[in-house]
C-alpha cells in the first residue's frame, strides 16, 4: 500500500519525539511534587523511615533473644537521638524528629535512656517509642506478654 502525500498547503500533523519526552518529564515532575506534598514532605519521609528502622531493630532484638536463649536489650536515648540493639546495631534518629519513650524504668541501664528487654520465650518488658514531626507521629509499641512489635499512626483508624 502506498501512503498518500499531504494535500498541497497542508502539513502532516503530529508531535516530535522531543515534545513527547518534555510532556512525560513534566507529568513525572508534577506527580513527584504532588506525592511529596501529600506525604508530609521530607520530614514525613524521615519520620516513616526512622519509625520503620526502629521497629525493625526491635524485631531483630526479639529474634536474637529467642535464638540465643539469653535476654536481649534494645536501648534508646531520646535526648541524644540514638538507639542500640544487640550485635552493635546502633543507629541515629534524625534531629528534626521528636522522640518520646514509655516503658519500665527497671529495664533502663541509666538515667535519660529507655530500654526494652526481650526474653528467650519472646516476651518483653513492653513499652513504646513515639516519633513526631510537626503534626505527624508514628508509634512503635511492644507488647509485654508476647513481645509483638507494632507500628501505628496515632489517631488513624485501625
Amino acid at each position: 500500500m502506498r501512503r498518500r502525500a499531504p494535500a498541497p498547503g497542508r502539513s502532516t500533523r503530529g508531535f516530535t519525539l522531543i515534545e513527547v519526552l518534555v510532556v512525560i518529564a513534566l507529568i513525572a515532575l508534577i506527580g513527584t511534587m504532588t506525592a511529596v506534598a501529600m506525604s508530609g514532605g521530607l520530614q514525613g519521609v524521615r519520620l516513616r523511615s526512622a519509625s520503620k528502622e526502629i521497629a525493625s531493630q526491635l524485631r531483630f532484638t526479639r529474634a536474637q533473644a529467642i535464638a540465643s536463649g539469653q535476654p536481649q536489650r534494645f536501648v534508646i536515648n531520646p535526648s541524644g537521638h540514638l538507639y542500640a540493639s544487640p550485635g552493635k546495631r546502633d543507629g541515629r534518629i534524625p534531629q528534626e524528629l521528636g522522640i518520646a519513650f514509655y516503658g519500665a524504668r527497671q529495664a533502663s541501664a541509666q538515667a535519660g535512656e529507655g530500654a526494652i528487654v526481650f526474653y528467650p520465650d519472646g516476651a518483653s518488658t513492653g513499652g513504646s517509642v513515639e516519633l513526631s514531626a510537626k503534626q505527624a507521629a508514628r508509634r512503635i509499641t511492644v507488647a509485654w506478654l508476647t513481645g509483638e512489635v507494632r507500628l501505628e499512626t496515632p489517631g488513624a483508624a485501625p
